[in-house]
């Protein structure tokens, strides 16, 4: 946006330089035409990004152009030399190589170059035939290796994005092969302990209990304090292999899981900010479920309704006591208020289920969603 501002300001200046002495020493019959195709020049100039999907369409615009700012800007017989007129012929070459194929800004070229030589060809106030000539060849080559530059630098910039996203999925399934090798591996050692080590501790007991039945008193005592060690290192054999198949990461880092499996598979660009507090926050199993599901549904909004496969997620802790997520992505405002479907209403019941509240709002252009989830309650 600010590009346009820049040129529109040079156009400006470059057309008023060239186009008042014009206005300035021509005939008042000379003014009705000049102030009729300087007219038609700005509405064919602006009106050129409107046809970028019809190249023939594209080609005629500029064409229209080109031969009205050389209508304007013709020389009247007692103008001196104008060199903004060239100025403002070179802005549209430069249009016409940066939009049309080489065909057809090699036309428009011809065009303005005609345009340019022949009020020194009829005997008017204009540049040398031989100096436009020149002029001409050099703008042209310039323009073409501008086009040839910018023209490998946006495939370079398109296969370096490319290459930068397989990296970028091939890291992220590599981390998720080794997360789930690791759970594997620590479902194994469970397994092994509880058919090994458990199995073995349970028969300890048993004949510890049976001798005990078979014993003295004493010895009846001993074999007691024997049992409950026994039972005591069962217990907490239990509960390694309990702590064995949980899964390894909970609350906020399974849901930055979540963003980047659907970043990879989806092709969806997530913006993410976590503030202070936020990677830490002691959410437990139902809060942390009830986060994964709403901000899993609004990125499945942002791709079937949003103007651009892009979100924003932010996550917060302030003061350590609450959570708040917002989730935020570019919508379109031609579709109007938006309707809570079975997805947001189910968002809304789980959030609410887990003690915290949800707020769903569209402004302008952006489509935004924020829950707040109360840390203190289990």
């Amino acid at each position: 946006m600010r590009l346009f501002w820049i040129w529109l300001v040079f156009l400006m200046a470059s057309w008023l330089c060239a186009f008042l002495p014009e206005v300035g020493g021509a005939s008042p019959g000379e003014l009705p035409w000049r102030l009729g195709s300087s007219a038609a020049f700005f509405a064919a100039f602006f009106i050129v990004p409107l046809f970028r999907g019809s190249p023939a369409m594209l080609f005629v615009t500029i064409l229209v152009a080109s031969i009205c700012s050389i209508i304007s800007l013709w020389p009247s017989s007692s103008s001196d030399l104008n060199p903004y007129a060239l100025l403002v012929y070179s802005i549209l070459a430069g249009k016409a190589v940066y939009r049309l194929s080489p065909v057809y800004a090699a036309m428009i070229g011809v065009v303005l170059t005609m345009g340019a030589m022949l009020p020194g060809m009829l005997g008017l106030t204009g540049f040398p035939w031989l100096y436009v000539g020149v002029y001409s060849l050099m703008l042209g080559f310039a323009l073409t290796l501008f086009k040839f530059i910018a023209s490998r630098y946006e495939e370079t910039t398109a296969r370096n994005e490319t290459l930068l996203s397989e990296y970028r999925n091939m890291k992220r399934r590599l981390i998720t092969e080794e997360q789930h090798a690791r759970q594997e591996e620590r479902a194994q050692v469970g397994r092994d302990i509880h058919d090994s080590v458990g199995h073995k501790l349970t028969a300890l007991l048993m004949q510890l209990e049976m001798h005990r039945m078979q014993s003295d008193d004493r010895t009846a005592e001993v074999m007691q304090g024997l049992k409950v060690l026994a039972n005591e290192s069962l217990e907490d054999t239990r509960d390694a292999v309990r702590s064995l198949k949980q899964q390894e990461t909970g609350g906020l880092p399974a849901i930055m899981g979540l963003l980047r499996r659907l970043e990879s598979e989806s092709l969806i660009r997530v913006t993410l900010t976590a503030r202070h507090g936020a990677l830490t926050a002691p959410l437990h199993n139902k809060q942390s479920i009830a986060v994964y599901r709403a901000v899993q549904e609004a990125m499945t909004n942002a791709m079937k309704h949003g103007s651009a496969r892009e979100v924003h997620i932010l996550f917060e802790a302030p003061g350590g006591g609450l959570f708040r997520f917002e989730v935020t992505n570019p919508c379109n405002r031609s579709r109007g208020a938006y309707a809570e479907g079975f997805g947001l209403k189910s968002m809304r019941e789980r959030m609410e289920g887990a003690g915290g509240q949800l707020e769903i709002a569209q402004f302008d252009s952006q489509f935004i969603i924020r829950g707040t989830l109360n840390m203190s309650k289990p």
